[in-house]
């Protein structure tokens, strides 16, 4: 366990196993537990390096918003600081949306890319699901004091008071709109987009995602020469919330971050 001094931030970061590098960014109120389930799997093959992001877990916040962009930088600012050119990144929900922004701004540190359960626009989440996340607030906060995520913060925060915080700051994110598919469309990244099929995000966004990166749009011969270079997983009997901590993820990952390159034809 260590920490890193990237952006201002002193960015904390664990690295555990052997094998090509795989960067693990959790979810909004989460930080690097969230991923324990999956250790044993991931950790035979790779050196799992989780982070928690910017206000979350063991990094704490300083002076500027929460912005998907700047998490991605810092998250860049890493993998140079341990020397790590060529990474695959796995991110669930708000952490999906930041290793996509890695993706889409520091593309040549990037290997392959797995996005769990998050929107490549705001619009991607079903309005019910908006109209919660509108809702976010110090308020919110405190009324989710004695939740396993606050007893979790509470634990392991440098400052356990800022809870309330966090949550006025990622209510703050979570209220403003983006739409990143143009820039999805030119990813070259090799990606796996994967989501539950009961997720908080449609079915017809997922598709659509997909679709932006080459997926579905032809049958690809007998051969599968036609098929994209990424790929797209949905689990069944699962939710937003259970996908991170399914065997299922990485009975889904590993064949995706060991096959070899595809080149459509």
């Amino acid at each position: 366990m260590s920490y890193a001094e990237v952006n201002g931030l002193r960015l904390w970061y664990e690295s555990r196993g052997a094998g090509r590098p795989l960067v693990l960014l959790h979810g909004a109120y989460g930080a690097a537990e969230t991923f324990a389930p999956l250790l044993p799997a991931l950790t035979g093959r790779h050196r799992v390096i989780r982070v928690d992001l910017q206000g979350h877990g063991r990094t704490a916040d300083v002076e500027r918003p929460l912005r998907h962009e700047s998490m991605a930088d810092d998250v860049a600012a890493l993998l140079r600081h341990l020397d790590l050119p060529d990474a695959d990144l796995l991110g669930h929900s708000l952490g999906g949306g930041v290793a996509l922004r890695v993706a889409i701004q520091h593309p040549a540190l990037v290997r392959r890319l797995v996005v769990v359960s998050a929107p490549c626009r705001r619009g991607g989440w079903y309005p019910e699901v908006l109209a919660a996340m509108a809702a976010h607030d110090g308020r919110a906060g405190e009324r989710m004091r004695g939740t396993p995520a606050y007893e979790l913060y509470a634990r392991i925060a440098p400052r356990p008071e800022d809870w309330p915080r966090l949550w006025a700051r990622s209510g703050e994110l979570m209220r403003r709109d983006y739409d990143w598919s143009a820039e999805v469309a030119t990813l070259t990244v090799p990606t796996l987009l994967v989501f539950a099929d009961a997720d908080s995000i449609p079915t017809a966004h997922m598709a659509e995602f997909f679709g932006l990166l080459g997926g579905g749009r032809r049958d690809p011969g007998g051969d599968g020469s036609g098929r994209p270079a990424s790929r797209l997983a949905v689990l069944p009997g699962l939710t937003h919330a259970e996908t991170v901590g399914s065997p299922a993820l990485p009975a889904a990952v590993l064949p995706f971050l060991h096959h070899p390159a595809v080149t459509p034809a």
